[in-house]
């Protein structure tokens, strides 16, 4: 575990997109098992439009998250893009039905997202592709065969990895340089506690997803005391500890709510003391 690090709020993803580390997770603005479209569609747009507003720069999607639609919503809400959005998207997996995921990297499948992300969110280039998954019946070589072919043409910048090891990272990297990884981690779960301080190591960036869980029953006296202190939520709590866990750390909180978008951008402006800090990385 770091101890605590100076919280920059921003982090040059690649050496070179400076990003401001509180952004926002787009997949909540689809139906129920993360299928089909939102359920209030003219609200999805307008969330996203107020998280640019009030200044996120990186917005994570992704093809599987409707599938399909919710690229097409984040173009629909902000395409043209305002200059320095960054917007990042995945590919890898298949979706049979609501809550259903099923791995796909067969190289031919991982080249047709590709190419559907470049039109759905109506771009050239995207900035980061992230391969949603590594499927263990493919090769990662092969995986991402068709995404090294695409950083080649130009139609990708940077490539990201989600829910690896260090040894995939390594492996992944023999066909393609990797920039970031998402992996569950928040208060409650560190499973991924190596893989975050090696990726702060590398200079990588480390994309938290479900960063909003709060911990478990035992720290939720700590967490409220905390809360109380700051005249914060505990889900700002939360993620101002990921914002001074490591200054890799990207956050991505989703919402549907115009209301939480504004309390998840407010967790920016919390510091918590050193002592704060250790209690709840204990």
């Amino acid at each position: 575990m770091s101890t605590i690090t100076a919280q920059k709020l921003s982090y040059p993803l690649g050496g070179d997109l400076i990003i401001n580390r509180l952004g926002y997770g787009a997949m909540q603005l689809t139906g129920n098992g993360v299928f089909g479209e939102a359920a209030d569609r003219e609200n999805a747009k307008k969330v996203l439009q107020a998280a640019v507003e009030a200044g996120v720069n990186f917005i994570d999607t992704a093809e599987a998250y409707g599938p399909r639609l919710n690229e097409t919503l984040i173009a629909d809400a902000l395409y043209p893009y305002k200059e320095g959005l960054v917007i990042a998207t995945k590919g890898g997996f298949k979706r049979p039905g609501p809550n259903q995921w099923v791995p796909n990297g067969h190289p031919d499948f991982i080249r047709e997202n590709i190419e559907g992300s470049l039109k759905r969110l109506k771009t050239d280039t995207i900035d980061l592709w992230q391969l949603h998954r590594i499927d263990p019946d493919v090769p990662v070589a092969e995986s991402l065969g068709p995404v090294a072919d695409a950083v080649a043409a130009g139609k990708i910048r940077y490539v990201g990895l989600s829910e690896v090891t260090i040894a995939q990272i390594e492996a992944a990297e023999k066909t393609v340089p990797i920039v970031s990884v998402q992996n569950l981690y928040n208060l409650g779960d560190r499973q991924w506690e190596a893989v975050v301080d090696y990726t702060a190591k590398r200079g990588m960036a480390f994309i938290p997803w479900f960063p909003l869980a709060s911990g478990p029953q035992a720290l939720a006296g700590k967490i409220s005391d905390i809360a109380r202190a700051h005249q914060a939520t505990v889900a700002q709590i939360a993620l101002a500890w990921l914002l001074q866990r490591s200054p890799n750390i990207l956050l991505i909180p989703g919402t549907s709510s115009l209301n939480h978008l504004a309390e998840n951008m407010k967790a920016a402006e919390i510091t918590l003391s050193e002592a704060e800090f250790a209690a709840l990385s204990r």
